[in-house]
């Protein structure tokens, strides 16, 4: 019987999704799974997305342009722009999601075998973008213990190579929520200017920070030139996750024609979740975000006054996204999770989280830890954190 490619043997499988089949067992036995393991918001998409969808005039569903439609290229640029970015259409390369975006990055910038660095604890989904690319991932460790802060350049610097193309970082970040400031922006310019690297970012969270933080794109850094790619996507600023709709941005036309020759190749983006995306762009009405982030501030608040008073959590609230990454008192924090589904329940009700050793590209990082997504409502968060308490009790590993 011939054998799977070494890509399909090496693809990680998704620690985020990978307890799926326990938590469908619980299910299957009459227990409500509270999904604190997934960044799937319960917040409503916005009513203008919605009606573009209910209230299309298409008679058929066309192939869209392999780059995206120019009105929803000329809207994002617009959006860009309203935010310091100053970009054009031209600029913007429509994609089927983030994801899409971080793979046709990573696919035109690297060659097998080529070195991407990223701080770790990172999106777990980049470990196996990288695996489809045939890129390595290099990580830098950043620590609760330092606020997970970018570490000194002299740590960066040691994981560069003469294989190394490019820094990757998420800001806000996806698990921690930290927010990177200018000043570390502008650090992995200097960076990235000294050994010639590009430097990307994913800023899907964009407009999801607290407490005073404020996000900064590293294509608003001055003299950063060609050399900055920026990842987006609508999944998480809408509520959107199942409209496929995100993009490349990037002031480099040679990276801009190599991503539209991929794009080419998948054909095009959805055309009418990239009507959808538009609508929301164009027409969502300001106080929709502005509520949105209002509500996730609370439940991060909700979440952290519950974590404080059980024995043994640590957890750094977050300045932005809505992800924590927290250490719990147990001997393994994927057994844990694993038992939550399979063994325990609290009055016919458990949680999902998500093991944090898969957000690591450093062997034995995260065993103790979990993400945990602020994703539900105020009653269902506080519900959640009550179970874990009492499943923290009753855990026979329990350290």
């Amino acid at each position: 019987m011939p054998r799977l490619s070494n890509r399909a043997t090496h693809m990680p499988a998704s620690p985020i999704r990978k307890l799926v089949p326990f938590a469908e067992g619980a299910k299957a036995r009459g227990i409500h799974v509270y999904h604190l393991n997934i960044g799937q918001p319960d917040i409503p998409t916005p009513k203008e997305m919605m009606d573009a969808y209910r209230n299309t005039t298409l008679t058929v569903l066309p192939y869209s342009h392999s780059a995206g439609s120019w009105e929803y290229r000329e809207h994002l640029a617009q959006y860009y722009r309203s935010h310091g970015i100053e970009v054009d259409k031209e600029h913007v390369l429509v994609t089927t999601g983030g994801s899409e975006a971080i793979i046709f990055t990573f696919m035109t910038i690297m060659d097998p075998g080529d070195e991407v660095i990223i701080p770790e604890p990172f999106y777990t989904n980049y470990n196996g973008f990288a695996v489809e690319a045939g890129v390595k991932v290099v990580p830098v460790t950043c620590n609760r213990a330092d606020g997970f802060k970018l570490p000194p350049d002299a740590e960066i610097e040691a994981r560069i190579t003469e294989r190394t193309k490019a820094i990757l970082i998420c800001n806000p970040n996806n698990p921690t929520g930290y927010v990177y400031t200018k000043e570390e922006l502008e650090r992995l310019q200097r960076l990235a200017e000294k050994h010639d690297l590009f430097l990307l970012a994913d800023e899907v969270y964009r407009e999801f920070v607290y407490d005073g933080a404020q996000h900064h794109s590293i294509l608003s850094l001055p003299g950063i030139g060609e050399r900055a790619v920026v990842m987006d996507s609508i999944s998480k600023r809408f509520s959107a996750c199942g409209a496929r709709i995100g993009c490349v941005v990037t002031r480099n036309p040679a990276i801009l024609e190599a991503a539209l020759k991929f794009g080419q190749a998948r054909l095009s983006p959805p055309t009418l979740d990239m009507i959808a995306a538009d609508a929301a762009l164009v027409n969502t009405p300001p106080k929709y975000l502005q509520e949105v982030v209002n509500e996730y501030r609370a439940r991060r608040d909700v979440v952290f006054e519950a974590l404080e008073k059980i024995p043994g959590v640590e957890g750094l609230k977050p300045r932005g996204a809505f992800y924590t990454i927290v250490k719990l008192p147990v001997d393994d924090a994927e057994k844990f999770a694993t038992w939550l589904l399979s063994d325990f329940d609290y009055n016919g009700e458990t949680v999902m989280l998500a093991p944090a050793n898969g957000f690591y590209a450093t062997p034995g990082k995260g065993v103790d830890e979990v993400r945990i997504a602020f994703v539900l409502n105020l009653e269902s968060m506080k519900r959640a954190m009550e179970i874990l308490r009492v499943a923290l009790e009753k855990y026979p590993g329990r350290k």
